[in-house]
């Protein structure tokens, strides 16, 4: 709702509006940076603004700019620049954005008061539910026309366009914090007010005069600047006025709809002048469009008016648009400028339909917040702190144990990255999000989280992680001798137990473990009990490498790191790929070897292999068809499996196919459970076959006594004893709670120390003593005084940070990585690694706790 005080006239111009000038008020939301919700904080922002230019509104949660009369685009854009740039800059120093969209999504009705003036006070006496819930902005472009009757009469002639303006525009999806279903939701809220919409046939000024008093005197509204006609002469200024227009995040969508409405004005004075007849368009029809152009934006069709009452494609009719004021525009020195921008607008899509992009990624509706505020501050415009034309944002940041600028200086490795990044700029970049969305779409990158009904796309951030190739000899040295070690120790554990009658790990640590199963003792043939092993590695504040957990269940993410550097290669094929970047792309070779090795005697010479998966209900099924994929192997459910006479066969056609190596992603208690290819359950006669050596599960089932926590503070210990080596690696100081010493300690230090259930996985009821509050302190200590044995404690490490991009500028984010040891007849390291990214302020990196990912580029 714009109130204006007046558009700027540079020094009182009498001349304003004689030669189609124009002029832009915008309307900003305020939102906090931290919460991202509307906050009512307007006044602070502008009592340190120039009145003439910053004008309060009805809610104190906007701010409204207005723009120096300009004479040509460019000057419109560099007042529109200009006026966002002061704004901001005050806002960002109280902690607040601004936001130039038809609405946000995260409200609190019940904080956010009106401004406090007579009038607006009124207003909400009379109007109620309207006043309170206008919480929405709008674009308004003034095109000077000092002739009221020409005014009165280009206002009715250029209504058949409005629908595609406001498509143009379309900015607000969501409502009250739920996505309403339409690309323009102000649009609807806007047009409850009596008198918002079309005005219907007006004669000329005495007429529409007239009918603005005899609204005043109905005593529907109380002075003439409450008359919110789609297209009126101005109510203060010697201008026409297009009000049906969101705010845009993008100022060149501003820059856009002023030129083409400025053009329509042009047009609807020659035919005035020219003394050509009014051909008004019905009003139902009018609405219908206008309707269409909400509900759709540009991503469906608009009614063609005039033309015809059939939709077209939003395209279409931007095109024949942009098309017919062809002759207006070259005329006013604005048709290629405003060519291009609606070539850019077309190809960009809607705001709207870039903010349901967002909020698609990860469920968030704070990154929907983000991303306006971004628009908003940058985007296509290029505002930046120099007010250079790549926008603030994509320059190196000063963060201790950083390992691209540490210390604000950027590492060589990442320089050809930033250069790269630099040139596309925040809003070049936000354009790759897109690309790379819709190719994970096309893809079916996605994973699931328990609880949800729908799947996500993976999380992936453009910023690409190097691993140099010295750090990366060494840690491929310490994996393999980490791994040979572990897979040792269980089959120890199932064996002799000589580890534990050499004193080397105590027989409780054993035993109490939830991860010693009794089936893991079915494997009778020694041999490799762990296929695949995946190590999650840190990097600490000194640049020093540690292992953080191990896992040789059922490790996941080596397809999502080869669809990382895919994603790379599709969205930033410019990137500067270093000398000596290990490819992933033999990664399934390499896993379908070791998994072919495992075959028993009963094999012979051409092992049968099937990946085994619980199906699209398991949150990596993605990973499963794709590792099936490539490495050309069947991938099955435990319904395509049979055990007849002591062999596992696959179903499929009818035919029974003997199965020698199953590649197992499911876990041991859905597997024993899950029902075969006979309606059985196919646990019984799996085991049989495992006994009878005629079948190889890979990985074997009790592997997870190598995941435990607690055998964790034991490994260097076990690299000694099986393999009489130094370990390589190092681990982070680990303390047992079942050792009493070790839990006095723990219980004493609990606010300074990591504790892990010693069965967690992914992040699960981790409690990070520095990070945790007084409640989750109790309960952990609750917890471990309760069963301690099921317990450890580790000391907190300085995870190293890497640049990730946040939707406007680079920052730093806490990492991870997941490497992946194959182990056949030899034990090899995979060329493709995941580096996980832990959402901000958090680290903990899991997908399923909000983490992301990154390619990472391993060098050799």
């Amino acid at each position: 709702m714009t109130e204006s005080l007046s558009i700027s006239t540079g020094g009182g111009d009498p001349t304003l509006g004689t030669e189609l000038t124009l002029g832009v008020e915008e309307e900003l939301h305020v939102v906090d940076l931290r919460t991202r919700e509307l906050v009512p904080r307007a006044p602070q922002i502008l009592e340190q603004l120039d009145p003439g230019s910053f004008s309060a509104e009805l809610h104190r949660s906007v701010v409204e700019t207005n723009t120096p009369v300009a004479g040509s685009l460019d000057e419109l854009r560099d007042g529109i620049i200009g006026l966002r740039r002061r704004a901001i800059g005050i806002a960002e120093s109280l902690g607040l954005g601004l936001v130039a969209a038809g609405t946000v999504p995260i409200v609190d009705l019940d904080s956010l008061p009106v401004t406090p003036t007579s009038r607006y006070r009124r207003m909400v006496d009379e109007y109620q539910m309207l006043a309170r819930e206008q919480l929405i902005c709008g674009a308004q472009v003034h095109v000077g026309i000092a002739d009221r009757d020409e005014a009165v009469s280009i206002a009715q002639r250029v209504t058949p366009a409005l629908p595609v303006l406001l498509a143009l525009s379309a900015s607000s999806p969501y409502w009250m914090g739920e996505d309403s279903g339409y690309a323009s939701v102000r649009s609807l809220v806007w047009m409850r007010w009596p008198t918002a919409g079309d005005s219907g046939v007006v004669t000329g000024a005495a007429d529409h005069d007239a009918l603005v008093a005899d609204l005043i005197a109905s005593g529907t509204i109380s002075d003439p600047k409450m008359v919110y006609f789609d297209v009126r002469p101005s109510a203060h200024l010697p201008t026409v006025e297009l009000r049906v227009t969101d705010s845009s995040p993008d100022a060149d969508t501003v820059v856009l709809l002023a030129g083409l409405f400025r053009g329509l004005v042009l047009r609807a004075r020659q035919e005035y002048r020219a003394g050509e007849p009014l051909v008004p368009t019905r009003p139902p029809l009018h609405r219908a469009a206008m309707w269409r152009a909400a509900r759709s934006g540009l991503e469906g069709d608009l009614l063609d008016l005039p033309r015809s009452p059939v939709p077209v494609p939003a395209a279409v009719a931007v095109e024949r648009l942009v098309g017919d004021l062809r002759p207006q525009l070259e005329e006013l020195g604005d048709w290629e400028q405003v060519y291009d921008l609606s070539v850019q607008a077309l190809s960009r899509g809607s705001s709207a339909a870039r903010q349901r992009r967002a909020m698609a990624r990860r469920g968030r509706i704070s990154d929907v917040v983000d991303l306006v505020v971004a628009d908003t501050r940058g985007g296509a415009t290029g505002i930046g702190p120099g007010g250079q034309t790549v926008p603030a944002g994509l320059t190196p940041y000063a963060a201790d144990g950083d390992e691209a600028f540490p210390g604000g200086d950027v590492v060589p490795a990442y320089q050809g990255i930033l250069d790269v990044l630099s040139a596309l700029g925040p809003a070049g970049l936000r354009r790759r999000e897109d690309a790379k969305d819709d190719e994970q779409r096309a893809r079916g990158i996605t994973f699931s989280v328990a609880g949800e009904a729908a799947t996500r796309l993976f999380p992936f951030d453009l910023v690409p992680r190097t691993v140099p190739a010295s750090a990366w000899s060494r840690l491929r040295g310490g994996l393999i001798q980490r791994v040979r070690a572990l897979d040792a120790f269980v089959n120890d554990v199932y064996g002799d137990r000589t580890v534990v009658r050499d004193g080397v790990v105590p027989e409780w640590v054993i035993d109490g473990s939830p991860e010693l199963r009794p089936s893991g003792a079915l494997v009778s043939r020694p041999g490799v009990r762990a296929q695949v092993a995946g190590v999650d590695l840190v990097r600490d504040g000194e640049g020093n490498w540690c292992v953080l957990e191990d896992n040789l269940r059922v490790p996941s993410g080596i397809a999502y790191a080869m669809q990382n550097r895919r994603l790379t290669e599709a969205v930033l094929p410019e990137l500067p790929y270093p000398p000596g970047l290990l490819s992933p792309e033999r990664t399934p070779q390499l896993l379908k070897q070791a998994l072919l090795d495992a075959a028993g005697p009963a094999a012979g010479d051409d092992p049968r292999l099937v990946v085994l998966s619980q199906g699209p209900d398991d949150s990596a099924w993605f990973e499963h068809r794709m590792l099936a994929e490539e490495m050309g192997v069947p991938l099955v459910r435990s319904t395509d499996l049979l055990v007849d006479e002591g062999v596992l066969h696959r179903i499929a056609n009818g035919r029974k196919h003997r199965v020698d190596v199953v590649y197992l992603r499911m876990g041991e208690d859905s597997l024993v459970h899950s029902p075969g290819a006979d309606g059985m359950p196919l646990g019984p006669s799996l085991v049989a076959a495992l006994h009878a050596d005629t079948v190889v599960l890979a990985n074997a089932l009790g592997n997870g006594i190598g995941d435990d926590k607690a055998v964790y503070a034991y490994v260097p210990k076990l690299i000694e004893y099986y393999l009489g080596e130094k370990p390589l690696l190092a681990d982070v100081p680990t303390y047992l709670c079942g050792i009493p010493e070790q839990r006095a300690e723990v219980l004493d230090r609990l606010e300074e120390l990591v504790c892990k259930p010693v069965d967690g996985y992914g992040g699960d009821r981790i409690v990070i003593g520095p990070h945790a509050g007084p409640e989750d302190l109790a309960a952990v200590r609750r917890q471990i005084r309760t069963a301690p044995h099921r317990w450890v404690a580790q000391e907190v490490v300085n995870l190293s940070t890497a640049p990730v991009f946040d939707g406007h500028q680079l920052a730093p984010r806490h990492v991870d990585l997941r490497a992946f040891v194959f182990t056949g007849r030899e034990s090899v390291v995979a060329p493709a690694a995941l580096t996980r990214v832990a959402p901000a302020g958090s680290m903990i990196v899991n997908s399923s706790r909000g983490g992301g990912s990154k390619d990472t580029w391993l060098l050799s």
